[in-house]
């Protein structure tokens, strides 16, 4: 086993949308799928477990007090993911059991912050089937602040995997140029940047990321049809009604060190995309540039990062 490479899977699929259960299953399925394949690491996009929320953007989402929005919302929250109570605990043990690392995308309803917010986060787990972090994106994007709550520095962590240093963000918080430097300054050569799914926000950050870091980057993305809404979807009737017939077109890839295409975007394709990766390939990129080793000036410019897990309230005595 060389140490220096990496095998790993980009999970490039739907989700059963809003059903976390039946989500579950197909996240185990290509998991199960992926070691066969000999995958020491699965990723999977943005806020898979259960789904996006799609319908913000084609159901006047921003109605205030609207009965509608509250129970499209209240079916999100009732299918969204407790970490405290188990809910990846077969996740957790089938990845120990294939000795595979897994980045999944969930939205999150945890119990440090009451258990009823929703967080879109994105877990690692590793070879051994242990959480070692759940990263609460940091800002919502756009309409997604109707229905996500804003995370915390928390997740900010990088995690060694075989001799890589492998790091994440979910979409639009990879545009943030702090969040990015906050990993690169844990020695990150891998970054895996997650998203709900389409070319237009993939084919052009990817690379940048890339050549800024000369590390890895591996977009991965989700697909959504208008045809894969359930239809036990409260108000489906609303949400189909503005509904194109694509939501989400995919747009996983991979940039190498120096910025170009190790595997290009890939639209409208639901599976596996598998590739193998040769950390020699940055040391090789970092000899010209390394933007917070050689190529740093922390008597000028560093940057302070929060880590703490923010909470409304501290108990003491605990």
């Amino acid at each position: 086993m060389n140490p220096n490479k990496l095998t790993l899977a980009l999970a490039q699929i739907a989700p059963v949308w809003l059903d976390r259960l039946a989500t579950l299953e197909k996240v185990k399925a290509n998991i199960q799928e992926g070691a066969q394949k000999d995958c020491e690491l699965i990723v999977f996009g943005e806020g898979l477990l259960p789904g996006y929320p799609w319908w913000l953007s084609i159901t006047h989402a921003s109605a205030w007090d609207d009965r509608i929005q509250k129970e499209i919302h209240a079916h999100y929250a009732r299918n969204a993911v407790q970490i405290e109570r188990g809910d990846l605990i077969e996740i957790q043990k089938l990845a120990r059991q294939k000795k595979i690392a897994v980045y999944l995308g969930i939205i999150e309803r945890p119990i440090d912050r009451g258990g009823q917010s929703l967080y879109c986060s994105l877990v690692f787990i590793d070879q051994q089937g242990e959480i070692r972090s759940v990263h609460r994106k940091l800002q919502p994007t756009y309409d997604e602040r109707l229905t996500w709550s804003p995370g915390d520095g928390n997740g900010l962590q990088v995690h060694a995997l075989k001799d890589f240093r492998v790091g994440g963000l979910n979409c639009w918080e990879n545009w943030m140029p702090l969040a990015r430097t906050a990993l690169y300054g844990q020695g990150e050569n891998l970054h895996i940047a997650v998203w709900p799914g389409a070319v237009r926000n993939t084919e052009m950050i990817t690379r940048m990321i890339a050549q800024e870091s000369r590390s890895f980057v591996v977009s991965v993305s989700s697909l959504m049809l208008k045809t894969d809404f359930p239809t036990d979807t409260p108000h489906l009737d609303l949400i189909l009604e503005n509904c194109p017939a694509v939501l989400g077109n995919g747009g996983s890839c991979i940039a190498g060190p120096d910025g170009k295409w190790i595997l290009e975007p890939v639209a409208d394709e639901e599976g596996l995309l598998i590739q193998t990766l040769d950390l020699n390939r940055v040391f090789e990129e970092r000899q010209n540039f390394d933007p917070v080793g050689h190529y740093s000036r922390p008597d000028v410019l560093k940057l302070q990062v929060n880590r703490s897990r923010q909470s409304s309230v501290d108990f003491d005595g605990e």
